[in-house]
């Protein structure tokens, strides 16, 4: 089955599908054109810079440089997630970058090697799109986990007090704010995984039949990837929260008020 190539021309052809929106935000008054073709213009270069270096290191295929990269990749994730829940970086960035990397590597290594069954687990062409599919998830469960779990202690101040003071532990007394928040963390990727199949195709697996896979075989490669999609989500924001605390909170189990302290 031949694979058909985006010629730039088409991409270009592409582009002017965003006539559209600008069409319609402009008669609405929506205000989004400019933002739109913001967007739109960095996500396109910076795709294309990507795409020449991820070029270079698949055909380098370096271990080291191919696990360096995804350092890089979990680094700035780990910022990112903190950064959009308007916390304070220096305090919470060495747990939750760690967190993010253990969790993310342990579910990715253990991918490679007995799902599907690569000799070399660092190579290039598994190792860096897998580790971005779960990166990108993990990074939604961290936003949305942990910036529950402390605008819901900071908002039941109170409550939370209350229940250190009746002479509950500080695990005891945030143990409820912990159960909601990674319950919202996790929601999207469970609906994701209900729909697949019936209400969506995923990228992934789309991307596969349109490169020549056998429909079977992007299949399995789909269902293993969103179970260990929610793994590593639910395991990354579980530790991110957990290993926060050293930093979050005082020997008394009060929350540190530097914490919701934005800097950077």
């Amino acid at each position: 089955m031949p694979i058909y190539d985006i010629s730039y021309t088409s991409l270009i052809f592409c582009f002017f599908l965003l006539a559209i929106p600008i069409f319609i935000s402009w008669k609405i008054r929506l205000e989004l054109e400019k933002s739109t073709l913001e967007a739109v213009f960095r996500m396109s270069i910076q795709l294309f810079l990507a795409g020449i270096f991820l070029n270079f290191i698949f055909n380098l295929n370096n271990g080291l440089l191919n696990l360096a990269w995804v350092g890089i990749m979990i680094f700035f994730a780990s910022y990112t997630a903190i950064k959009s829940v308007d916390l304070n970086v220096k305090k919470l960035f060495a747990p939750i970058i760690l967190a993010i990397a253990f969790s993310s590597l342990a579910v990715l290594l253990y991918f490679n090697k007995f799902v599907i069954n690569l000799e070399n687990l660092l190579e290039a062409r598994y190792l860096i799109p897998i580790a971005g599919m779960f990166l990108g998830n993990s990074l939604r469960g961290n936003v949305v986990g942990i910036g529950d779990f402390y605008s819901d202690i900071k908002r039941n101040e109170n409550r939370y007090l209350y229940s250190l003071s009746l002479g509950a532990g500080m695990y005891e007394a945030v143990l409820p704010y912990l159960r909601k928040s990674l319950r919202a963390a996790v929601k999207p990727t469970l609906a994701n995984i209900a729909s697949v199949g019936i209400v969506t195709l995923p990228g992934m697996m789309t991307g596969q039949i349109l490169g020549g896979a056998s429909p079977l075989v992007a299949i399995k490669y789909q269902i293993t990837i969103m179970i260990a999609q929610y793994v590593s989500t639910l395991l990354g924001t579980t530790l991110s929260i957990l290993t926060s605390f050293r930093t979050a909170f005082d020997e008394y189990g009060l929350v540190n008020t530097k914490l919701y302290e934005k800097n950077l």
